[in-house]
This record gives structure tokens, C-alpha cells and sequence, in this order.
């Protein structure tokens, strides 16, 4: 089975919508970003989906809600989005009152998830500080899922903060975004290990592709980090996601999909049917 024959049942688990016009997009003016540097709308992701993927998962790129009411907006007009991980400040104390508000905007039902960019906060231990567990319960309680986009130095908080919430359902992004392009295996090996110990956690196998070296942007590479991530936390915790339009930068929609097909290609069908789409329908209540 493989994204082409996953029939409607395939989910694209993680992919981006963004207008640098907008303003706030400021990672996107590096040069090696430039590639990306511009408007990017349903109909462009529709333009380079695989045709077994008949849903997506759209999540923020900025600190704001206004670009989550953006979101919403294009999930509530879009037959194509069944859920929207959006951003609220979750130090406030009355981040309950603003999911209620982001959930009463056009699409509010879309809302399935709350995600932070704590990979960009001076403070590596952010995820674990007390105002911000206070905000990812009130996440919880909500019926939200809390998407973890971390990185080595934020590891550790991410383990705290997914211990601390074990009624909170947690999706660890990216695979934790091990250093493939420095060949690291620890300590992201031992991250993945226990933070899939815990029951609430599930992994997008996703963004692999820009993690990697040009030169190493293929499936010899990427399967031993893939088949780590399969085997702590198993297909039914497992999700496919593209990272699109980022990954532009590294081949494009095809080269993930031809990459996660290889990767996935030892698994049964069920279980594959599972990472293509059954664990994100689950997870994420689409």
C-alpha cells in the first residue's frame, strides 16, 4: 500500500499555509530559505498531493492567533483541511478564554491541536516551566492535542512537560529533528526511546528529508532514524506528515513521498495504512 492507493483514508499529518506578506515570517528572509520565500494556498498543496491523501493536518508558523483565525478560516472553506494545529499563548491565564474564542471563529471546529515554537525560545527549559505546563493542561481540558516542535536543547523539557501532562495527548513533530546531517544518533536515540514510553505520545515521521544532507537525502540514510521511530512507538503512534512547502527545500512533495514509501515499506499493510493515515485520524479526533 503506499500513498497513491491509501484510497481517501490518507492524512497528511503536518504541512504549512503561508503569505510572507503577512508579515512575521522573518526565518523565511535567510538566504537559503528563499526558495519558499512567497504565497502558498490550498490550491498549491492541492496541486502536489499524492492522490491517496484526501485530508490534512495545517499547523501554524507563527506566535499568533491571528494567523490561527487565517487557518481556521481556510479549514472552514476547505474540503481538503480536517484539522488546524493553531497557537495560543500558553503563559496567559486566560489561554481556556482564547481557545473558546479561536473555537467559536469561522472553522473553529477544525481546531484539533495548540503548538508553540518552543524550538525558538532563548530558554531551553520553556516547555517545562510552570506557566506553560498551566497552559498545555488548559490545552488538554480543551480537547487539544500539544504538538512538541523541539529540538536538542529543548529535549529534556520536553520529556518534563509530557510526564507532567499524562492526560494531555502530545505529538512529538518532526521525529524530534535528530541532527541526520551531523550522522546524530545520541543522545536523540534515548529521546525518542523515552519519550515513547510514555502512552500520550505519538511521532510525525516527518521533515526527515531537511534534517539530512543534500548528499544523504535518501532512504539508506533516513531508515535507521525512521525505523527507530517505528519501533518505540510503533504504526499505531506513528504519523506521516510531509512538512510541505518547507520541504521544497529538499526535493519537494514527490521526494517525501517516494522516501516515506521506501521506509515504510517493510511494514503490513495495516500498519502502513496506519502511519498514512489511521494514527493522525485517531489522534487528532479528524
Amino acid at each position: 500500500m503506499t500513498l497513491e492507493h491509501e484510497g481517501a483514508g490518507g492524512v497528511d499529518a503536518h504541512h504549512h499555509l503561508w503569505d510572507p506578506a503577512d508579515g512575521g515570517h522573518g526565518w523565511l528572509l535567510a538566504p537559503e530559505h528563499a526558495a519558499i520565500r512567497r504565497r502558498y494556498d490550498v490550491e498549491d498543496l492541492r496541486a502536489v498531493l499524492p492522490p491517496g491523501v484526501g485530508a490534512t493536518v495545517l499547523v501554524q508558523a507563527l506566535a499568533s492567533t491571528a494567523e490561527s483565525e487565517r487557518l481556521l478560516a481556510v479549514a472552514a472553506g476547505s474540503d481538503l483541511v480536517a484539522g488546524v494545529v493553531g497557537w495560543a499563548d500558553l503563559t496567559a491565564p486566560g489561554v481556556g478564554d482564547e481557545l473558546e474564542r479561536l473555537r467559536s471563529r469561522p472553522g473553529g471546529d477544525r481546531l484539533v491541536g495548540a503548538r508553540h515554537l518552543a524550538q525558538d525560545e532563548p530558554d531551553p527549559g520553556w516547555l517545562a516551566r510552570p506557566d506553560v505546563a498551566r497552559g498545555i493542561a488548559t490545552a488538554g481540558r480543551h480537547g487539544l492535542v500539544v504538538d512538541l516542535l523541539v529540538r536538542a536543547p529543548q529535549r529534556a523539557a520536553a520529556l518534563t512537560a509530557a510526564r507532567a501532562a499524562p492526560d494531555v495527548a502530545f505529538v512529538l513533530d518532526h521525529a524530534g529533528k535528530p541532527g541526520i546531517s551531523d550522522a546524530e544518533w545520541e543522545p536523540w536515540a534515548s529521546f525518542v526511546a523515552e519519550l515513547a514510553a510514555l502512552p500520550n505520545v505519538s511521532c510525525k515521521l516527518s521533515g526527515l528529508l531537511t534534517e539530512a544532507a543534500p548528499g544523504g537525502r535518501d532512504v539508506a540514510t533516513l531508515r535507521p532514524y525512521a525505523d527507530l521511530v517505528l519501533r518505540c512507538f510503533g504504526p499505531d503512534r506513528a504519523m506521516f506528515g510531509s512538512d510541505w512547502p518547507v520541504c521544497e527545500l529538499a526535493g519537494g512533495y514527490p521526494a517525501v513521498r517516494t522516501t516515506t514509501e521506501g521506509l515504510l515499506a517493510d511494514l503490513l499493510p495495516a500498519e502502513r495504512a496506519a502511519v498514512l493515515g489511521a494514527t493522525a485520524r485517531r489522534v487528532y479526533g479528524l
